[in-house]
């Protein structure tokens, strides 16, 4: 039986979790405060805090580093990769350390997941990481040479929820052709072709949601970005996390906007009806790129607990395709059955290798 560590490192906690095989022996959050995060500049300076938290937390649960057979993390902010498993090497761990593409907590992963691997000489990996970018050309275009549309986003969920599909019709990841919307803080739509994502809709341009402004009347945006007073930071607070339901309704909580519609709120009723036909809207925007030619569209993450979103979203989209709904957002079994695909012999770790510095 493989026995795998999880992790999956947020910007405030760190989540583990120990699998035999498919089954999890525990699953654990450990809650970082503000103050024990605040001596550390950088979150590369959180990786001897977090890798020691981990092993801590191992032996409260009785599991010896003897017993493991591979660790898997969360995949951090590399330069763009391809979907699947990339075993953590030296490499990886520099680019991390270095030269992340952004600053994020799932960067320090692959740190704590190469270290403790190496004491035992077992393999790491990331999967599905956050920078997975597998558009064709034609979907990268723009209106601006100097702007590409990226891939960046919900990978993890919505492959995983694409695979599992491709299970359950008795056929593999290649031979599906499907849309899969992840409905949570922030929502994004992408198309699974051929064993690859080849067109995705990012927070940033698709579909506002409780959280996130999605995407804007551009020149507004480029109006309020010259106010006085505006900041760069300020405008990136009120797209990313005062936007959508927080704007309108003063609540990021879905469950709280049905609760206040059920009440007979009419406005609220009106914006969350909207943020419905804004998610069908863009997955039909997807459906051209295979001239609609699909097998299923999947609704998944928190938000597809709610009848009422997936009803609705049904409503609008079921002409182009079956819909099938897997709620949540099971991220730490998805790395573990992705572990278990490589262990298995079912797929094959990719190597990362720095980019040639310029």
């Amino acid at each position: 039986m493989e026995r795998l560590l999880i992790l999956n490192p947020g910007s405030t906690s760190t989540k583990l979790a120990v699998f035999d095989g498919e089954t999890p022996v525990f699953t654990e959050s450990i809650t970082h405060s503000p103050e024990e995060l605040a001596p550390f500049d950088c979150v590369a300076d959180q990786y001897g805090f977090r890798r020691d938290l981990v092993l801590k937390h191992l032996k409260q649960h009785e599991i010896p580093l003897k017993s493991l057979t591979a660790i898997v993390s969360r995949g951090g902010l590399l330069p763009p990769i391809q979907a699947g498993a990339y075993a953590v090497n030296e490499d990886m761990v520099w680019q991390l350390k270095n030269r992340p593409r952004n600053e994020h907590a799932s960067n320090v992963g692959a740190m704590v997941a190469f270290d403790i691997a190496n004491m035992q000489n077992i393999p790491a990996y990331i999967y599905d990481g956050v920078t997975v970018d597998e558009l064709t050309p034609i979907n990268r275009i723009t209106g601006l040479p100097s702007m590409e549309r990226k891939g960046m986003g919900h990978n993890l969920n919505t492959r995983a929820a694409a695979l599992r599909y491709a299970q359950e019709t008795g056929r593999t990841y290649k031979e599906i052709t499907v849309i899969v919307a992840h409905l949570g803080g922030g929502i994004s739509v992408n198309l699974h072709r051929e064993g690859r994502i080849e067109d995705f809709i990012n927070d940033e341009e698709g579909p506002f949601s409780p959280e996130r402004a999605g995407g804007l009347p551009l020149f507004d945006v480029i109006r309020a970005c010259f106010q006085e007073g505006a900041t760069y930071k300020d405008m990136m607070k009120t797209v990313k996390s005062r936007g959508g339901l927080m704007a309108h309704l003063g609540t990021t909580d879905s469950k709280l906007v049905e609760q206040r519609i059920v009440s007979g709120d009419e406005h609220a009723k009106l914006v969350y009806d909207a943020m419905i036909l804004n998610i069908s809207k863009n997955i039909g925007k997807l459906a051209p790129g295979v001239c609609g030619k699909l097998d299923a569209i999947l609704l998944t993450g928190g938000i597809a607990h709610s009848k009422y979103v997936t009803d609705g979203i049904s409503r609008y989209v079921s002409f182009l395709a079956p819909v099938m709904v897997y709620p949540g957002e099971d991220e730490m079994k998805a790395l573990a059955l992705g572990g278990l695909r490589v262990l298995r012999g079912q797929e094959t770790a990719r190597t990362f290798h720095r980019p040639e510095e310029l």
